[in-house]
């Protein structure tokens, strides 16, 4: 097959979950629900910090960023995919798919670096509570989030870049409902060797680095936990950082999960559907579990939604 010069390609076309006609609706009242679940829960917990100053806390702020960050997450890729479904229109330009690659690149790398961080304010809470406040500045705070940024901004351009690079072949058939970075390198008839060293660097880097960092963390925090003497003071000690830990359980369990479980099929189709859970389920589940688990959370909702 004869490849085609990057600058001709105008567009690919995303399959999609299923290619199914009477399951269209469906899929799209679904995730146009998860969708609007996502963004309203998400927004919520944001007014809810940044209209209490009781809230105006380290934990709090890197919370609200989260909250943020699992927004553009979602949006980098549902809207288009509603579209789609609701247009019967599968093409998303060159352009459209670069852009949504990078951004979805950014996001999912940010995702892991403020869990991360989230962790370790954790670890300095419970293990060194007498000097939280002392380390815990508004200004390092401040550097986390923002080097958090610039990390996941830098990884993402490379790899925009090096995509940019390519030359792909006259398939050009995404069976995913989003450009994911690694179905497009399928696509290549280009050599993807240095491709495929970034990513695998990329990961290890900003997935398996942070990973580290919170299983460190977490290794300290059980620790000082299981020194407290009393019963209560250890559950009151573990059921603070709960909330933090079931989102990095589903984020990372569910994203192993994909990659492990479509290494082992080899099935793209279902490498799509699987995704799901780590990249609209997730970032819908986690005001829910940050809400239900916090009585702070709750009460900063009430004073928001009662005004």
């Amino acid at each position: 097959m004869e490849p085609m010069n990057v600058t001709h390609i105008s567009e690919f076309l995303l399959l999609g979950l299923s290619q199914a006609q009477e399951l269209q609706p469906l899929i799209f009242g679904l995730f146009l629900s998860m969708y609007l679940i996502t963004v309203l829960g998400n927004l919520l917990i944001i007014l809810a910090v940044s209209s209490d100053s009781h809230l105006h806390t380290p934990m709090y702020f890197f919370l609200s960023n989260l909250s943020l960050v699992d927004i553009c997450f979602t949006s980098t890729t549902i809207p288009k995919m509603l579209w789609n479904i609701q247009t019967q229109n599968k093409v998303i330009t060159y352009e459209g798919c670069i852009t949504q690659m990078y951004f979805f690149i950014l996001f999912a790398g940010l995702d892991n670096l403020i869990l991360t961080v989230m962790a370790y304010d954790w670890f300095v809470a419970i293990c060194h509570p007498l000097h939280y406040m002392v380390i815990m500045k508004p200004q390092l705070c401040g550097l986390l989030v923002l080097v958090s940024w610039i990390m996941s901004i830098l990884n993402s351009l490379l790899e925009g870049l090096m995509v940019l690079g390519l030359r792909f072949c006259s398939d050009l058939e995404i069976p995913h409902f989003f450009c994911e970075f690694n179905q497009v390198l399928q696509l290549a008839c280009s050599d993807i060797f240095l491709n495929n060293i970034i990513m695998y660097f990329s990961a290890g880097l900003l997935g398996g680095g942070p990973l580290a960092g919170i299983l460190y963390s977490y290794s300290k925090i059980i620790s000082s936990i299981c020194g407290i003497p009393s019963a209560q003071g250890k559950y009151k000690a573990f059921s603070t950082c709960a909330s933090h830990l079931s989102v990095v359980s589903l984020f990372y369990g569910t994203a192993l999960g994909v990659y492990l479980s479509s290494a082992a099929s080899q099935s793209s189709h279902s490498s799509a559907i699987t995704s799901v859970m780590y990249t609209v389920v997730t970032p819908m589940l986690n005001p829910f579990i940050y809400s239900l688990r916090n009585k702070d959370i709750k009460r900063a909702l009430e004073r928001f939604l009662g005004r």
